[in-house]
């Protein structure tokens, strides 16, 4: 029955694809109401009192997000808060994150309640992002949770934030396990096998930063909110839209971690080479610090190809280690990919090509399901509701977690496969 309740969820999430923009100021927040749930269609199939609904809420880093959806995966209501253009400058401060969030939580969730017309009685349980993120943050949205749960006397479901990325995928597809999943964004890089709800094998992740967070600090030794056409949007993103109009061969960075024939990932080396890159530029053109480079374009789209290519690189090693290893079977395999840094089609498309060459389906959220959002959370909620696992009733004494780790380390095993993978043509 859930799986058939997945294909009319599928052909429902077309209808919202189109409803893509999330990205907001201060005072900006997003909600989602009746035109994107099929509770009237629902209803007719299945008595509404028998409905799970599940308050998902998502505070780990700089978003506040809260979504209701039921047991089909029907988004009832949907609520977000952006800190992009507070941080925009000098990156992510936990002290204002925290304040920011502390001042929007209870609207934020009142407005994903409203929209939904579900009360916090009709609730069935309340599912928050716990682990791992900004600890401040995390607060936030714990304590917040815990007051409604004591409140109303609901279950909790708490939520590790890159399962949830993981799983969301199978709100949008039908996505059966095990799948191969890869979790790029400003705080993470990690290949791990998806075997169930609660059940990951860990093959790799980054040794120091996330993809994401490097591309926001070039960006911003870049100075590129200085740039007419970047200054209103994340350094990421910058990144992505100078690099476009770049001139990737004027600059060959180096390629990561050729030697080590493992899944793990690594970006600090390659942003100590950038900024020696633009530091030498600088000099040549007879700039200071912060003053924007004539060459910025062609550096962004360096700077780009040569993530896309470690990340391509490490993701064709882990599909090969799944067939060889049997992890995954070669018929019907599948990558997701989920995170914030997913929604770059730069990256996709060297991905697509490492897919193509091995006959796996590529597979990503909508693009403002791969940010943080409350609707990732909810349906986590529901998956572990439908599963069973970890639904708690007491909550004394409960924690938020900074740091957690995702599943099972096999990655000592991946090494000691010693996979060579091929040379693939990671060009466009």
């Amino acid at each position: 029955m859930f799986w058939v309740q997945l294909l009319f969820r599928h052909a429902y999430v077309q209808k919202i694809l189109a409803m893509d923009s999330i990205i907001g100021g201060i005072s900006k927040s997003v909600r989602h109401g009746q035109a994107v749930c099929l509770r009237s269609f629902f209803s007719q199939c299945a008595n509404h009192s028998a409905r799970k609904l599940v308050l998902g809420i998502e505070t780990s880093c700089d978003d506040t997000g809260a979504a209701v959806l039921d047991d089909s995966g029907n988004i009832l209501g949907e609520a977000l808060h952006s800190q992009t253009e507070v941080h925009l400058k000098g990156g992510i401060v936990p002290p204002v994150a925290q304040q920011l969030h502390k001042e929007n939580i209870e609207k934020i969730v009142k407005e994903a309640l409203d929209t939904s017309g579900i009360s916090p009685n009709e609730l069935s349980a309340i599912a928050t992002t716990v682990k791992p993120g900004l600890p401040l943050s995390l607060g936030v949205g714990l304590e917040y949770s815990l007051r409604l749960v004591k409140q109303y006397k609901k279950p909790f479901i708490p939520i590790h934030h890159m399962e949830a990325h993981a799983l969301t995928i199978r709100l949008t597809n039908q996505v059966e396990f095990p799948f191969l999943v890869l979790l790029i964004s400003g705080g993470h890089c990690i290949l791990a096998v998806v075997q169930g709800v609660s059940d990951f094998l860990l093959l790799g992740q980054s040794l120091d930063i996330a993809p994401g967070d490097m591309l926001d600090k070039v960006a911003r030794r870049l100075s590129l909110t200085k740039h007419p056409d970047c200054c209103s949007i994340t350094g990421g993103k910058a990144i992505e839209y100078l690099a476009q109009k770049g001139n990737r061969p004027d600059y060959n960075l180096k390629h990561l971690m050729q030697r080590h024939v493992n899944c793990n990932f690594s970006f600090s080396g390659l942003q100590t080479n950038v900024t020696k890159l633009i530091m030498q530029k600088e000099m040549e053109e007879g700039l200071q610090e912060g003053q924007l480079l004539s060459s910025v374009a062609d550096i962004a789209a360096a700077v780009q190809h040569a993530v896309a290519l470690h990340i391509a690189i490490r993701t064709h090693r882990a599909i090969l280690f799944c067939i060889k290893s049997g992890v995954l079977s070669p018929t019907n395999a599948t990558l997701v990919v989920s995170g914030g840094v997913a929604s770059n089609q730069y990256i996709r498309r060297a991905l697509q090509s490492v897919t193509d060459a091995t006959d796996f389906a590529l597979l990503c959220p909508p693009p403002r399901l791969c940010t943080d959002n409350g609707v990732m959370i909810a349906w986590n909620g529901v998956e572990r509701l439908h599963a069973g696992l970890g639904v708690l009733h007491n909550i004394e004494s409960f924690r938020y977690e900074g740091k957690a780790p995702l599943g099972i380390d096999i990655s000592a095993k991946v090494e000691e496969s010693a996979i060579r993978i091929p040379q693939l043509d990671i060009t466009f």
